[in-house]
């Protein structure tokens, strides 16, 4: 039994190899069990990948189903589809760059980045810093990494931190409503006196946990002992603030729950040895099924029945990370 595994009451694997979604097995065998099998590129040619990439558009973005043109734009609801089907693509089917519709997707979002780093639009005239930094996550994991662009919003998500080290929304920092906002032709600007928030500070970290060059940085360490300090307590601002939030997974991952924190302290290089870490892990731990899944209360991305299989993958992945497989018996 692997280490990580006897962390857990049931045995998750069979579960995950039977739930009936190829690209699930696929990457229990290659993530939890360390098996070199087909190449990632045998999931591309998926129906259901195969569905999503139908959608695109010749612009590379994807069109938003619906939308309030009096409040955004509709290019802008396209921005935020095209955010969710990349993120769908890369976590779920591990589309990379190599992939036409990969690199017309980033242009796309690349032609929304301003002078000043972040890509702009979805807020209006407003800072989107999670959506930014959300982007640049699903960028850096699809291989544009060292690309002008992404290194270009990373230095401003730098640039836009609080004075403690995290992020805050500025409008909220500001007390200025989303609706007025909306309004202004600037964005509004940071009031880095403000203390962060624990809802954005976790998204952003989750770009700074992805970038292999960015992993490892003071300030990813910094922003990481920030969101331990926060874990299963409300935010400093109302949006999702809430502690019942931390509770609230999604895959992939989207707001700041526990596991999508998790995630990114295993890859900056957090152990068991803070005691949030451990707590936060034996909470999880409680919580699985006979069947090895976990009773969390999954907000629904997409139509994918097999979420609980996803998830229950990614608190695997994460338990792995925090476990590391040094020996077997």
């Amino acid at each position: 039994m692997q280490k990580w595994r006897a962390q857990l009451k049931f045995d998750p694997l069979p579960m995950l190899m039977a739930s009936g979604n190829k690209a699930v097995a696929y990457f229990t065998r290659r993530d939890l069990l360390g098996e070199a099998g087909d190449p990632v590129e045998t999931l591309w040619c998926l129906p259901e990948a195969e569905k999503i990439l139908r959608r695109q558009q010749s612009d590379g973005s994807w069109k938003y189903p619906g939308g309030r043109e009096q409040v955004r734009r509709p290019e802008d609801y396209n921005q935020l589809e095209t955010f969710r089907n990349l993120g769908w693509l890369v976590e779920k089917y591990g589309f990379d760059r190599r992939h036409a519709a990969i690199r017309q997707a980033a242009d796309f979002l690349f032609s929304h980045q301003t002078e000043e780093g972040d890509i702009r639009g979805i807020m209006g005239t407003q800072y989107a810093t999670h959506y930014t930094a959300g982007m640049l996550e699903l960028l850096v994991k699809a291989g544009f990494a060292d690309d002008p662009e992404v290194e270009k919003g990373m230095q401003w998500l730098l640039m836009i931190r609080q004075d403690d080290g995290g992020w805050a929304f500025p409008l909220r920092a500001a007390n200025v409503s989303y609706a007025e906002a909306m309004k202004l032709a600037a964005p509004i600007q940071p009031l880095r006196s403000k203390p962060f928030s624990h809802l954005l500070t976790g998204v952003v970290l989750r770009a700074f946990a992805a970038h292999p060059r960015y992993r490892n940085s003071l300030e990813a360490v910094e922003a990481g002992k920030l969101l331990l300090s926060r874990f299963f307590k409300s935010d400093k601002y109302i949006d999702r603030g809430d502690k019942s939030y931390w509770q609230k997974v999604s895959f992939p991952f989207w707001f700041t729950d526990i596991l999508s924190a998790l995630d990114s302290l295993s890859l900056i290089g957090f152990t068991t040895a803070e005691a949030e870490i451990e707590t936060a892990l034996g909470w999880l731990g409680e919580l699985q099924r006979e069947d090895g899944s976990f009773q969390l209360e999954i907000l629904k991305t997409g139509s994918d029945g097999h979420l609980p299989a996803w998830v229950c993958l990614a608190v695997c992945r994460v338990f792995r990370r925090f476990y590391p497989c040094l020996n077997s018996i």
